[in-house]
């Protein structure tokens, strides 16, 4: 019953239908409910029972849309439009992400999903930041402690979808309380008032929810995220020395560490031949261990408890390397992993690939410079670059594939090497691991858990804001940090700046990091994505100014009939 009063909500948004638009024009006392049989915020959220199912409801709101393909956290958009990656299966042209601004428009489902999505959640949180309020703090086990816990959680997704959605639109509603009728006089709030109200919720977050370790389930929130996010917004409103302050209580006040030591499930069992502890981070049911000093928010997916799901991110970043087809004399060259009696072309360790994703030469080599034989996120255990031929009938059975063995030569070497073959990062695998699909390797699909949040993050952030305030040497202390753990060499005052902090991140943080919202927090969007995103059929992604900020979606200024409700410039 709850999960169908959510679905309704979720169709609760700043778009508004034309149905509610018809409604509001009947007799107010006709269209007034009275649930009684039925959840409703009236009488869902009576007891903290009910609050706890609220919040579980957008955690998997927030799952769910944090795995999807269009929707406002897609996995896609961590690489696409940006300097880390392109459509690799088509690079020329795609109508459902952004391989080239100059497709991007109002109506694309993309533009309209992440606006929808995003108010969604807000309404969502508002609807149960209302309700909770209203309750008298004796409803609660641990009394007012325990009322604004939940307040503060509710307020931390409200205060996290802002910052996606500010981010990406720019001056948008601001929307504090519940939307209860249909409404047709938005108004675009500035920037800084959105930002401002983000700060009220982190700060309100941080001093209410529980200490990291002391969460009532995995995956809920505590407050090392809420004050994270407080020290982005502050370097958002251009208060570093606030970030630089709250970020240190992270860093200090609570047990986070780095991961230096091998941990988890794939000790002694390395599909790759070798490990370290960065390649552990993101082995299946790692992520969660007490041992675990590195997690801060967790996106909860793996299958093995209730409410469990899958993410497709082999699917979305791995090579089609299937489709290479024959070997340079002539047989076929992946036959994989057999499944019913025949061979399925699938590698049981690659699991079914698309090239959604495929990583600029940036990714794969630029950053790695000086470093490429010491740094162990580039081991072949963490970034694959070496593809094997494998059937027993070829002479190059198990011997590397190189595509110029091939004579004549293949006839399309760039679709070999945007789609299927290129580096691939292990960290979106799960070898041997694939539940579903075996008559395709799992289809590529996963059910690892996934980092909203690691402590690298958090350091890397701490860095930034310290070249804010001038403290270059503080900043490459922190960069170090994560280069230390990465068997590095550690990078100089003199050369730290706020692009090398951005290659850090990609070289850590690739695929977890929002890197669109990275980018125009630093003002370094437009200048990154024409000078790495090297798609051959689209270098710079067509990037022009405008394109920093995505369209408004044209339903939302169709429907706002009783005010003006401006379109971004440009579009």
């Amino acid at each position: 019953m709850i999960h169908q009063f959510f679905s309704t909500l979720r169709n609760i948004s700043l778009t508004i239908s034309v149905l509610l638009l018809f409604l509001t024009s009947c007799n107010e006392d006709i269209l007034e409910e009275k649930p009684l049989d039925f959840f409703s915020p009236e009488n869902a959220f009576l007891t903290e029972e009910g609050v706890v199912q609220g919040i579980t409801a957008i955690h998997e709101r927030v799952r769910d849309a944090y795995y999807s393909f269009t929707k406002f956290g897609t996995m896609n958009w961590r690489a696409h439009g940006s300097d880390l990656g392109y459509v690799g299966e088509s690079p020329l042209r795609t109508p459902n992400y952004i391989n080239s601004y100059k497709d991007i428009s109002p109506t694309r489902r993309y533009v309209v999903d992440t606006w929808n999505t995003g108010y969604q959640i807000i309404q969502m949180a508002n609807v149960l930041i209302d309700k909770i309020q209203d309750l008298d703090a004796a409803v609660f086990e641990n009394g007012e402690d325990g009322k604004n816990l939940y307040l503060g959680e509710a307020r931390f997704f409200r205060a996290w979808q802002y910052r996606y959605l500010v981010s990406t639109y720019g001056d948008i509603p601001l929307l504090t309380e519940p939307v209860e009728s249909a409404k047709a006089d938005f108004v675009r709030d500035p920037v800084s008032a959105v930002h401002a109200q983000m700060e009220q919720d982190f700060e309100f977050a941080a001093e209410h929810l529980p200490n990291p370790g002391e969460e009532a389930a995995p995956g809920r929130i505590t407050k090392g995220p809420a004050m994270h996010y407080l020290g982005e917004v502050y370097l958002e409103q251009g208060k570093a020395q606030e970030a630089v302050a709250v970020l240190t209580k992270v860093v200090d006040n609570f047990d986070y560490a780095l991961m230096t030591d091998r941990f988890g499930n794939l000790l002694g069992n390395d599909v790759f031949g070798s490990g370290d502890a960065f390649f552990d981070l993101f082995g299946f049911e790692n992520h969660n261990l007490p041992e675990n000093t590195e997690d801060m928010w967790v996106i909860q997916v793996e299958p093995l408890i209730q409410g469990g799901g899958q993410i497709s991110s082999a699917y979305i970043f791995g090579p089609r390397y299937f489709d290479l087809g024959l070997t340079p004399d002539g047989y076929e060259s992946i036959l994989g992993v057999k499944f019913d009696g025949r061979y399925t072309g699938y590698s049981d360790t690659l699991s079914r690939g698309t090239a959604n994703v495929r990583g600029t030469s940036l990714v794969y080599y630029t950053i790695w410079q000086g470093d490429w034989d010491t740094d162990i996120r580039n081991a072949e255990h963490n970034i694959k670059r070496n593809y094997y031929y494998d059937n027993p009938e070829s002479a190059y059975d198990g011997q590397k594939i190189d595509l110029s063995a091939y004579n004549p030569p293949r006839p399309n070497l760039l679709q070999d090497t945007t789609k299927i073959l290129y580096p691939m990062h292990t960290k979106f695998l799960d070898p041997l691991n694939y539940f579903l699909q075996p008559n395709r390797a799992g289809g590529g699909i996963t059910h690892k858990d996934w980092y909203a949040l690691r402590f690298a993050e958090t350091l890397l952030l701490r860095a930034e804001a310290f070249l804010g305030v001038g403290d270059p040497e503080s900043a490459a202390a922190d960069v170090n940090r994560v280069r230390n753990r990465a068997e590095a060499t550690p990078v100089s005052v003199a050369d730290i700046d706020i692009d090398y902090i951005l290659d850090e991140r990609a070289r850590e943080l690739y695929g977890e990091e929002w890197r669109l919202v990275t980018l125009r927090r630093v003002g370094k969007l437009l200048e990154r994505t024409l000078k790495y995103n090297d798609n051959p059929a689209n270098p710079g992604a067509g990037m022009e100014p405008h394109n920093v900020l995505w369209p408004i979606p044209q339903e939302q200024i169709d429907l706002n009939v009783d005010a003006e409700f401006a379109q971004n410039p440009g579009y």
